[in-house]
């Protein structure tokens, strides 16, 4: 993989923790950014050293750690730290730090520290599901995206009491990344990327449908990473199997048609147009109203399907100058050579000017997996291959682009 891109020359970032299990894990996040040359300083909560100790913050920040108000008050240190950073992150973000944040709460170092800043702070939360869907969280969360605070995450997956669902604190090298794309200059400001994500499905009747597998999750990162270099981003999403991404405008379309209509509306002033979505490649003819009984249909069953648009092609025809038309091509040769000549026939007749391939099968490439993706140009013979999550490589993937 690439190296990260520069940053401004070693900028100031604070890292509020929070106290959760996940406390652990910001350990990695601080040598992370340390690693990319940044000054990182650790503001733990009295609740945060009971999971991770002061010398472990210490030796990993490669700076004096306190979390007490009263600690270096000639230097004003409980607003002189907001007032200097570059940057604010709070990993672990728990409930009750979201609730501190959105009422303005002050009682501590890392409170007064965020209230002194005009940095921007980003927040990865960190719960069990049940606290992460409740009601109060849900309304300090958008509390605090109105005042332009970043969410990454949560994900999916395996919880502390091991549990699954939503609530996973990020992985720290996602949460590095997406600060470290912060700091940059607003590469894609004044762009708008349109972006598809997600299965849709094709109903047959009331209960059944036809669909592609996809968890949009690819998608989703790649929206959320135009999102944080600055692009207006609106996602069109169909069935998301991940949480539904902050920042930017979601337009449901559940349908190819559906999903037709809004790619074509949404894209005719978009510089970029990134078709994702696993599209359905049938419906049905006649969908039926009621719920077909099994046994009226006996042991065997052919319903007329026929043909859903082509959406990428039509994308790629009505492209305008100056716009990016790019389409994913998800194969499932064992040959790399199968593969790639797939996704180079699909780059002609779909009139894009990129194909992202990637290898996909029963169990490679659905959902939070690290994935590998190839990137073909019409424009260039040279391809560009990243590996990583899908956090990293939407980034590359988008970096690439500007690149090109």
């Amino acid at each position: 993989m690439p190296a990260p891109s520069e940053a401004p020359l070693r900028p100031r970032i604070v890292v509020g923790v929070a106290g959760g299990i996940a406390a652990y894990k910001a350990v990695s996040l601080v040598r992370d950014l340390v690693k990319r040359g940044a000054s990182v300083t650790v503001v733990p909560t009295h609740s945060a050293l009971k999971f991770v100790g002061l010398p472990t913050w210490e030796a990993a920040s490669r700076n004096p750690v306190t979390s007490d108000l009263f600690d270096h008050v000639a230097e004003v240190r409980h607003v002189a730290l907001g007032q200097q950073a570059d940057l604010v992150i709070i990993a672990p973000a728990t409930a009750n730090q979201i609730a501190n944040m959105a009422a303005g709460l002050a009682g501590d170092l890392l409170g007064t520290t965020l209230l002194a800043t005009q940095a921007p702070v980003v927040i990865a939360p960190a719960m069990h599901t049940e606290m992460w869907e409740h009601p109060s969280v849900t309304e300090n969360i958008a509390i605090l995206e109105s005042r332009g605070v970043h969410v990454v995450g949560p994900a999916s997956g395996e919880l502390t009491g091991g549990d699954h669902g939503v609530g996973r604190m990020s992985e720290p090298a996602d949460i590095a990344q997406f600060a470290w794309t912060l700091l940059q200059a607003p590469t894609m400001a004044g762009k708008k990327v349109v972006v598809s994500a997600g299965g849709t499905r094709e109903p047959l009747d009331p209960v059944r449908f036809l669909g592609n597998r996809s968890s949009g999750e690819m998608g989703v990162e790649i929206a959320q990473a135009a999102a944080a270099r600055g692009a207006e981003v609106i996602l069109v999403a169909a069935h998301l199997e991940v949480p539904r991404p902050r920042g930017m405008t979601v337009v449901e379309a559940q349908t190819a048609e559906s999903m037709r209509e809004a790619m074509l509306t949404h894209s005719a002033d978009a510089s970029m147009v990134v078709m994702a979505a696993a599209v359905a490649d049938w419906v049905a003819q006649s969908v039926s109203e009621e719920k077909l009984s099994k046994k009226n249909l006996g042991e065997t069953w052919s319903p007329t399907l026929v043909r859903t648009p082509d959406i990428l092609a039509e994308l790629g025809l009505r492209s305008v100058p100056g716009q990016t038309v790019v389409g994913f091509a998800a194969e499932t040769h064992d040959s790399e050579d199968d593969r790639l000549a797939a996704a180079q026939e699909k780059l002609s007749v779909k009139n894009a000017d990129v194909i992202v391939l990637n290898q996909v099968g029963v169990q490679i490439g659905f959902g939070p997996v690290r994935t590998a993706v190839t990137l073909i140009f019409s424009a260039s013979p040279q391809s560009l291959t990243f590996e990583g999550t899908k956090h990293s490589v939407a980034g590359l993937i988008l970096d690439a682009l500007l690149d090109r």
